[in-house]
């Protein structure tokens, strides 16, 4: 009884702490104040072509940063990763186990870029998560990789199985996997066990849904693309689930106002970091490994320490650079409208 009380303890831990990035709520926060910033800086960003966007979607500048909010929050609601069951076969959207499992979904898993490793298996100069690859790791990555072993990513009937069975309840492989593949080499037994599995870097995300955007623009997709503002938390450029993951981004969204992370002052000056796009720039992905490589090697101090003075100093370090990172993607996606 006390072993099985433990695990249903650590279990519940591991959903309730597991990572989503920036809360969803930063991340509608700083695709807002990207627009807000280019609201009040008209002469210095491409506000004119953006509000233009605005109004040939019908929507007010305010609207539209609500609804590009909206679609940086939402990438954390995708249902698009099922894992399944090495034994069972049975293929969930999120952990079953403890009272919140309905809280994080196995696609986080795609919201990493490793800073400390190198090029990754599918070709890309750097990967996501891969607990195999993991060069920092806590007891939620642990747990994970535990209660997770041998299990594989859902790649449809005829692919990946289990002991008992081959059942399927969304594709991933063919389809999310796919998306964020961008012409690199994947093959199914790559995502045949969990504790091996390379999934694709955050910045594929990000591009996919820019060509997306590009091909047909929707402040939905554009939205979609702001969500790789977790390339500016530190955990997900050391790759992470645990030290302190979770915690920081609760703090970070507590003092968001408070703290004035968002001041225009702080994302002026953190512009320069980032080298504009061009007016006709297809790939992003450059610009947002910038912003990754910005926190990697300003940001580690909190995965190991939870003082407020480490925190406030990452924190007027990091989120400006985030709603500046925005700008730059704003201000090319402005030409598009």
């Amino acid at each position: 009884m006390k072993l099985l009380s433990a695990l249903t303890l650590a279990a519940a831990t591991f959903v309730a702490q597991q990572a989503s990035a920036f809360t969803q709520e930063t991340h509608r926060r700083i695709a807002m104040d990207a627009v807000n910033y280019m609201k009040a800086n008209p002469t210095t960003t491409n506000y004119a072509k953006l509000l233009n966007g605005a109004v040939k979607a019908g929507l007010t500048i305010d609207q539209f940063a609500t609804a590009l909010g909206q679609g940086a929050y939402d990438v954390d609601e995708f249902s698009d990763t099922y894992i399944c069951g090495a034994t069972t076969g049975n293929c969930q959207l999120a952990p079953v186990w403890g009272l919140g499992a309905g809280i994080v979904k196995y696609t986080s898993f795609w919201h990493f870029q490793n800073h400390t490793q190198g090029a990754d298996a599918h070709g890309n100069d750097l990967g996501g998560y891969n607990y195999a690859k993991l060069t920092v790791w806590g007891d939620i990555d642990t747990l994970a990789s535990g209660w997770l072993y041998g299990d594989y990513l859902d790649d449809g009937k005829g692919g990946n199985s289990a002991w008992f069975g081959d059942s399927s309840k969304y594709n991933g492989y063919d389809n999310t996997e796919a998306h964020y593949r961008l012409g690199g080499y994947s093959s199914r037994s790559q995502y045949a066990d969990y504790e091996k599995m390379p999934f694709q870097p955050i910045d594929n995300l990000g591009q996919y849904w820019f060509q997306q955007f590009l091909s047909a623009p929707t402040v939905q997709k554009l939205g979609f693309v702001l969500h790789t503002t977790d390339l500016l938390q530190p955990h997900h450029l050391w790759t992470t689930l645990a030290l302190n993951h979770s915690g920081w981004e609760s703090w970070i969204n507590d003092n968001y106002y408070s703290r004035a992370l968002n001041d225009q002052a702080k994302v002026r000056t953190a512009l320069n970091t980032f080298t504009p796009l061009t007016a006709t720039a297809t790939d992003i992905r450059p610009l947002l490994t910038q912003g990754g490589s910005y926190a990697y090697s300003t940001g580690g101090i909190v995965l190991s320490s939870t003082a407020d003075s480490d925190r406030i100093a990452i924190a007027n370090k990091v989120v400006p650079h985030a709603i500046a990172m925005a700008v730059r993607v704003l201000n090319r996606a402005a030409e598009r409208f």
